[in-house]
């Protein structure tokens, strides 16, 4: 018996450990959360915390437990901790969880289908990962779910038929997935559903019409889809509804005008989907309504007087429609209107003198549409008026001499109209003007120093007026301005030596003016000067050697000018250069070595100097030179180089009226891009190298140089004295052989003047460009295929372009130049005139073929044909204007400014085009010269492609435009070189090389010691480097994920298209596909707000 205490002591001691472990160990709910730590990546110790000694996790970080007698985990909250992983199953054992929030990670892999046995769950936060995978149907199953937000993830699949279950859920925030498939039907059994985003995603088919039975429907967000059909009439009974948000989609019909019923209706974005049809008037009812966004559709019709009702629109937009008509007065009863673009319609009539009551207007863009009239005088009171765009219209007047006194206006653009008068004196005196364009008007009077002294002003464009005085030396005292354009118009004096203090200057452009005097010294102070024409003025002296301090200059022109004097030697400075033009000056000397180390030269004009000396052999080592090369009119002597044959790129070679001597050197035989040349006026001898052009351009290239034989000239097997007559034939001979000549001679004027007289009643009447309805042709020599809509004379055009002056060339391709043409009717055209150095059936080959073969197309992406004009012996192509040049220009230019979204638009524009070529014409085309400066882009940056001079139009016998080379150095495929044959991939490796340009930001010539050519270049890169962004064009936002994942899947179409083979390559229509297929497999879509919104409706119209 007295043992028995210190036994149970004992035992007590050894019992009691046993016992408190069993009551501090971890419950089950701390085991599930223990189990989801081990699946997540903790870099920041977040969750350092959770430790399994514990009894419970309700003091953990993120766990919040209920507060009674067995507390149970009610809430986890993860949110923005960085982590990583993946999402455990064992989410499921939490079945008290109420609120789960995982937002703002990293955590990948796809949602756990136990998260279903989360039967409490009311709040489920997801978004913001990279999550995968498909949405589980067991989620379907959460009865009591309110809110789930799964946005900014890489979800795929379709919603579940199953997700009308989720009979409690009042939000489903789901955009930027990989979301496909049609919405379920389903959806209309929410009765508590009340926001409903899921934008940015792959949903297609068609809007259910049961959405409309969402009776608490508020927000409606499914923006960037591939969403098909009508929009459902239905939509009209959710009375409800604050935002309907359907937005660059594909939607088509018309729009329901029971959309009038959704009388709280705050957000309407409809825009960019193909929308046909007026714009109902019951839009009208919408009263509460604040952004109306109906722009790029092709909305027709009037706008209805029933939009002046929208009392409490804050911003309306209905631009890039097909909308006629006039603007409606009624709009001036929107008071509190800030935003009104209509721009790019087809509204005629005058602009309403009731908007200028807007008092609110902040944004009014009426441009590219045929209105007339005047500028309403009222709109120089509009104090909040910040951007007003008039530009490309027909308005006539005066510009208001008030504007700018009382508007803190920061952009006006009002060019290419006609209007008249001065430049008001005010336009900067609130100090916050930026862009002024003002140019292609009809201007007069002096740049007033309201302008001049306009210290934010970045950008003044007043080319193509009728302004007088001498250059403002004001303006160099504008710290901010990058571009200045006072070219065309009639400024004199002298460049005053201030332009030099333009720090940040890089357009300056002074061309078609009176300037006199010397070119200032200080003007080499313009580091970072890109763009300098001061062409067809009356400047002298002698050119500066400071110029060439302006080492970023990749064009300069100063031809047609008074220039004396030797070129400075320092102009080997300037290593960007692309562009130089020194023609028509009096300069002389030797031609300096120095510029052949202008390596980026595409084109170097020269001619009608007084160069002396022989031509620098170092002129071989311009290896980039493809436009043109042009010597002539000088007085070089001496050899021509053999290094000029090392000019593979040259299209063009004109060394006439010289002193040359000696032989053409064999080495020509490699110019095989050479399209055009004139040899004429030298001292040259010996036989024509072995180049097919030299052999079969016209005889007049070779007239003054007695010695030359061979192509078109005599043979060189037959001697001078092998062609004269004997001696002992007693002069009989040469009687005889004056006589016949005589008689031919006769005979070659009877039949000239019958020829003459033939061809007068065979063709159009000359002097007019007639309207004429489109007609086939009845043979290949036919005058007139088609014309402009209205006639004009050929001496419109030669007014237009001051007889074809070198100032309106706005291009010069394989088969001439391009001019810019401002009719009388306003209207502004293209006008190539083809090179005048090629005769006979060159250049009606190549006219016949842009003829026959742009003259039956019509589409968006082709550049359109207006006509043409046969006049004293100059063929003109009248083209459609494309606003912003070619890609090639744009592209390469320093200044480049074209983002991922625009450059894939233009490829995927281009990759359209060219697919109608080859399989909607009848018959086929092949275009034979795919190249970035053939595809030319509009004001939207939409691509066209042009230059059909190389044109093949398969099947058709009587084309004869295939005795030239096919394509440009660089672009030509492969098998091309010993087929001679061009097919459909031909064109695909030229357009492959065209998409490596707009991914590298490369041109497609490469130095020798890096491949040689772009398509090598990206093959060498990847095998070193494999597919990586070094190789993507470094101006570009490479920090964006998405852009990046976008451009190497578009780097693997170009690769498909440059294969060697071309049984690789696939079709344009191929081709289209890919890309549309790109897009929509990244993500890719605009991710800035739309282009005029106020900051406040960013999110409400990006994150849908």
């Amino acid at each position: 018996m007295g043992t028995t205490p210190f036994r149970l002591i004992t035992i007590l001691f050894l019992v009691l450990p046993l016992l408190v472990k069993q009551s501090i160990s971890l419950n089950a709910e701390g085991q599930f959360l223990l189990d989801i730590k081990r699946s997540l990546v903790d870099p920041n110790n977040h969750l350092s915390n959770w430790n399994p000694n514990d009894s419970t996790p309700c003091g953990w970080r993120g766990v919040s437990c209920t507060r009674d007698y067995n507390p149970v985990v009610w809430l986890l909250n993860l949110s923005s901790m960085d982590l990583s992983g993946s999402l455990s199953p064992s989410i499921g054992g939490l079945a008290y969880l109420t609120h789960l929030d995982l937002s703002f990670n990293v955590l990948s892999q796809s949602i756990p289908e136990e998260i279903g046995n989360c039967t409490s769950l009311q709040v489920l936060a997801l978004n913001n990962n990279h999550f995968d995978g498909s949405i589980p149907v067991g989620l379907t199953s959460l009865s009591y779910l309110e809110n789930l937000n799964i946005a900014n993830n890489r979800i795929s699949g379709s919603f579940p038929d199953e997700i009308g279950d989720l009979s409690s859920l009042s939000q489903l925030i789901a955009y930027s997935n990989n979301i496909s498939g049609s919405l379920p039907a389903s959806l209309g059994k929410l009765k508590n559903f009340k926001v409903f985003r899921a934008g940015q995603n792959f949903i297609s088919g068609s809007l259910p019409p049961e959405i409309g039975r969402c009776e608490s429907l508020e927000y409606f967000g499914l923006a960037q889809n591939k969403l098909s059909g009508e929009i459902p009439k239905e939509i009209g009974m959710l009375q409800n509804l604050t935002d309907l948000i359907l937005w660059a989609n594909q939607l088509s019909g018309s729009i329901p005008k029971e959309l009038g019923n959704c009388t709280n209706l705050v957000t309407l974005a409809l825009y960019d989907n193909n929308l046909v049809g007026a714009i109902p008037k019951e839009l009208g009812n919408l009263m509460f309504l604040g952004r109306l966004y109906l722009y790029r559709n092709q909305l027709n019709g009037t706008i209805p007087r029933d939009i002046g009702n929208l009392s409490s629109a804050r911003e309306i937009d209905f631009s890039e429609n097909i909308l006629t008509g006039e603007i409606p007065t009624e709009l001036s009863k929107i008071t509190g209107l800030r935003l009104l673009y209509i721009f790019e319609n087809q509204l005629t009539g005058v602009i309403p003198n009731e908007l200028t009551t807007l008092v609110n207007l902040t944004k009014l863009d009426l441009s590219i549409n045929e209105l007339n009239g005047s500028i309403p005088i009222g709109f120089q009171y509009l104090k909040q008026l910040i951007m007003l765009q008039l530009f490309n219209n027909s308005l006539t007047g005066s510009i208001p001499q008030g504007l700018g006194i009382y508007a803190r206006l920061w952009m006006l653009d009002l060019s290419n109209n006609y209007l008249t008068g001065t430049i008001p004196r005010h336009l900067c005196r609130n100090s916050n003007l930026t862009f002024l364009n003002l140019g292609s008007n009809k201007l007069i009077g002096n740049i007033p120093t309201g302008i001049t002294n306009c210290k934010t002003m970045v950008q003044l464009r007043l080319a193509g007026n009728s302004l007088v005085g001498s250059f403002p030396s004001d303006l160099c005292k504008l710290e901010n301005i990058s571009s200045i354009e006072l070219d065309q118009n009639n400024l004199t004096g002298p460049i005053p030596p201030e332009v030099g203090d333009c720090q940040v200057l890089q357009r300056l452009k002074l061309s078609n003016n009176y300037f006199t005097g010397e070119l200032p010294k200080k003007i080499g102070k313009l580091s970072e000067l890109v763009i300098f024409n001061i062409s067809s003025n009356s400047l002298e002296g002698r050119i500066p050697p400071e110029l060439f301090n302006c080492t970023m200059l990749q064009r300069l022109d100063l031809s047609g000018n008074k220039f004396f004097g030797a070129l400075p030697h320092v102009i080997g400075n300037l290593s960007q250069l692309e562009l130089l033009k020194l023609s028509d000056n009096q300069l002389s000397g030797v031609i300096p070595v120095q510029v052949g180390k202008l390596l980026r030269l595409t084109e170097l004009q020269m001619g009608g100097n007084s160069f002396s000396g022989q031509m620098p052999a170092e002129l071989g080592e311009l290896s980039s030179l493809q436009i043109a090369l042009n010597l002539s009119y000088n007085n070089l002597s001496g050899p021509i180089p053999a290094e000029l044959g090392n000019l593979i790129l040259l299209e063009s070679l004109l060394l006439n009226n010289n002193h040359l001597s000696g032989e053409i050197p064999g080495s020509f035989a490699n110019l095989s891009s050479l399209l055009g040349c004139n040899f004429s006026y030298n001292n040259l001898t010996g036989p024509l190298p072995s180049l097919p052009l030299l052999r079969n351009i016209g005889i007049s290239s070779f007239l003054g140089n007695e010695g030359l034989c061979g192509g078109p000239l005599r043979s060189c097997i037959d001697s001078p004295s092998m062609m004269s007559p004997p001696r002992d034939t007693n002069g009989r001979n040469v009687r005889l052989g004056h006589i016949i000549a005589i008689i031919a001679a006769v005979i070659g004027g009877i039949s000239l003047i019958l020829i003459v007289v033939i061809l007068y009643f065979m063709r159009c009447p000359v002097e007019t460009v007639a309207p004429l309805q489109d007609r086939p042709v009845s043979s290949p020599v036919a005058d007139i295929y088609f014309s402009p809509k209205e006639g004009f004379t050929f001496q419109d055009l030669v007014l237009a372009t001051e007889n074809f002056d070198d100032s309106f060339v706005i291009g010069r391709g394989a088969c001439g130049t391009v001019y810019r043409a401002v009719l009388p009717s306003g209207s502004t055209i293209a006008v190539k005139k083809l090179a005048s150095n090629r005769e006979g059936s060159n250049i009606d080959n190549s006219f016949r073929a842009e003829i026959l073969t742009l003259g039956k197309i019509r589409h968006r992406n082709i550049v359109r044909l207006y006509g043409f004009c046969y006049h004293q012996g100059s063929n003109l192509l009248l083209y459609e204007y494309m606003a912003k040049g070619s890609l090639g220009e744009l592209l390469h230019g320093a200044s480049c400014s074209l983002d991922w979204q625009k450059r894939f638009k233009i490829a995927l524009g281009a990759a359209q085009g060219l697919a109608y070529l080859h399989y909607d014409c009848k018959p086929r085309i092949f275009h034979r010269d795919i190249k970035s400066n053939n595809i030319l882009l509009d004001e939207k940056f939409e691509a066209h492609v042009g230059d059909f001079g190389l044109a093949k139009v398969v099947d058709m016998p009587q084309s004869k435009s295939m005795s030239a080379v096919a394509g440009s150095y660089g672009y030509i495929a492969p098998e091309y070189a010993y087929t001679m044959k061009v097919t459909e991939k031909c064109d695909i490796y030229s357009y492959g090389v065209v998409l490596l340009e707009l991914l590298t930001g490369r041109t497609p010539v490469q130095p020798l010691d890096q491949g040689g050519d772009l398509v090598t270049w990206v093959r060498n890169y990847i095998q070193v480097n494999s597919l990586s962004p070094g190789m993507l064009d470094a101006r570009l936002d490479l920090e964006d994920d998405n852009t990046v994942s976008h451009m190497i899947i578009v780097m693997k179409i170009a690769l498909l298209c440059t294969s060697m083979s071309p049984f690789d390559r696939p079709t344009t229509r191929e081709v289209v596909l890919m890309l549309v297929e790109s897009n929509k497999r990244v993500g890719h879509f605009d991710s800035s707000p739309p282009r005029h919104h106020d900051n406040s409706s960013d999110e409400l119209i990006v994150h849908l």
